[in-house]
């Protein structure tokens, strides 16, 4: 793999570029576990909703996050429950487990670390610059993908 080293202008290649290195580093942080990216966003939604949700509305999140269907978003779902990373009875609601909480911690913790070597240096008015753009942007994609 090579390292850039003319910095690129702000566009699509930069951002595109970024996204998939970004994805490389999750891929190796998540490898061995059984996590794609797409559980993994998964397994976090659940998490940072607390740990328990309504399972019609965990559906709605993943499908809006990963941009899929509510049924490709069901089935990941389904996944991390035959994993025994989360509680999918026949209830409501969607519930983590142990195991899925501790496999949550120990990758987020790694991410965690990855992303605190990447901008944790940088200055607070920079971030927050970078913050409203891409937020910008994303709302803006995000507009161009719901129209008919």
């Amino acid at each position: 793999m090579t390292v850039a080293s003319t910095p690129h202008a702000f566009g699509t290649q930069l951002i595109g570029q970024t996204e998939k290195a970004l994805n490389a580093i999750l891929d190796q942080l998540l490898a061995g576990t059984g996590l794609t990216e797409p559980l993994w966003v998964t397994l976090t939604l659940l998490v940072v909703a607390g740990g328990k949700i309504e399972r019609n509305e965990l559906v709605t999140r993943v499908a809006d996050a990963l941009k899929v269907s509510d049924g490709i978003a069901l089935e990941h779902l389904r996944e991390l429950a035959r994993a025994h990373l989360v509680e999918d009875g026949e209830g409501a609601h969607v519930a983590v487990t142990d195991a899925g909480k501790e496999q949550w911690s120990a990758i987020r913790s790694a991410v965690s670390d990855v992303t605190e070597g990447l901008w944790g240096d940088l200055p607070d008015q920079d971030i927050a610059t970078v913050g409203r753009v891409l937020n910008i942007v994303l709302s803006r994609l995000n507009a161009i993908l719901e129209r008919p």
